[in-house]
């Protein structure tokens, strides 16, 4: 393929301005169909975006001759199952995070991207974004010597309303606000240190304001022997808000948000703050790289097997798995 002509599954809100404009916006890549089951809302979308087919019905979008690659945008419930669909069409996939409901599902999906011979990247974005970039070649260079520990506090209050949304219906997401969010997070640290080696946590409902947990706390050993602790806490107190993630090493540190822009590098006494242009579609610099691995002029920027060892660290941390 010299030009990837993508369709969106489930052209909702993540795809208004997060990802669905840089189809558009990258080279040999063009948006020409979009699905969502309610026809009003796909047709809709597709005028407002410019895009020449919408459908009601996800067959009808895959099975068109004119997308040769998916987008999968939907709720993680119908991830494995779209997938599995795009495959036996022939067409690429790149899926949204969590890669699925588990790591059972997320293996199965993986398996068929061998059996099918297809390619399958996941949308773990921020390890494309030029600021985490920039954090593992600071890593690689040794910028804070030997890495020692790595902290991460994600600390948020309850937003009236949350019972409402499909993220915290675990049959829809897998679980609540930690399955929502912690997949960027866990997913950096397997961008950043390889893979999880042991994996212990715990995950309880605090608060009772909605079915899923929300309260997780986990240590992982990475690769190199890179000890992890990390905690969220969706129903912290207002005011006590915090997004933190700090990498100690011998020589400094590296702290960094994973949802907002700051991000410090400590050496000694100095700290020097690290700034980073404003991304307007945060997942155009992932799309531009599975664009160029799927037309086979780049390695694959989020491989199937790094997303199931993400889904894997959560089913631990959660109890889903021993």
């Amino acid at each position: 393929m010299k030009k990837i002509s993508w369709g969106i599954i489930g052209c909702g809100n993540v795809t208004e301005v997060k990802s669905g404009p840089a189809f558009n916006l990258v080279p040999n890549s063009e948006l020409v169909a979009v699905m969502r089951r309610d026809a009003g809302k796909a047709e809709d979308y597709a005028m407002r975006h410019g895009v020449k087919k919408w459908f009601a019905d996800a067959g009808d979008l895959i099975n068109d001759s004119d997308v040769n690659a998916l987008y999968i945008a939907t709720p993680p419930a119908f991830h494995e199952a779209y997938t599995l669909q795009a495959f036996k069409a022939g067409k690429q996939v790149y899926v949204e995070k969590p890669m699925a409901l588990d790591s059972a599902e997320a293996e199965r999906m993986a398996q068929a991207a061998e059996h099918y011979q297809c390619k399958l990247s996941i949308a773990h974005y921020r390890r494309a974004q030029p600021r985490f970039k920039k954090i593992l070649k600071l890593l690689n260079d040794k910028t804070i010597g030997e890495i020692l520990a790595v902290e991460l506090h994600f600390h948020s209050p309850y937003q009236p309303g949350t019972e409402n949304t499909w993220r915290i219906n675990p049959a829809i997401s897998g679980g609540g606000l930690f399955h929502d969010l912690a997949p960027h997070q866990l997913d950096l640290m397997v961008y950043f240190f390889g893979r999880p080696l042991k994996v212990e946590g715990s995950s309880l409902n605090r608060a009772n304001l909605y079915d899923a947990d929300d309260y997780a706390q986990a240590k992982i050993i990475f690769e190199n022997n890179i000890k992890f602790h990390g905690i969220w806490d969706f129903n912290a107190p207002f005011g006590s808000e915090e997004d933190l993630c700090v990498i100690n090493g011998s020589h400094g540190s590296i702290s960094f948000e994973v949802f907002g822009n700051d991000c410090d590098l400590t050496i000694g006494e100095k700290t020097e703050k690290l700034e980073f242009d404003y991304l307007p579609h945060v997942q155009q610099p992932m799309i531009d790289q599975v664009v160029k691995y799927f037309i086979d002029e780049g390695s694959n920027p989020c491989p199937a097997e790094e997303a199931v060892a993400v889904m894997t660290m959560m089913d631990k941390i959660t109890g889903k798995t021993a």
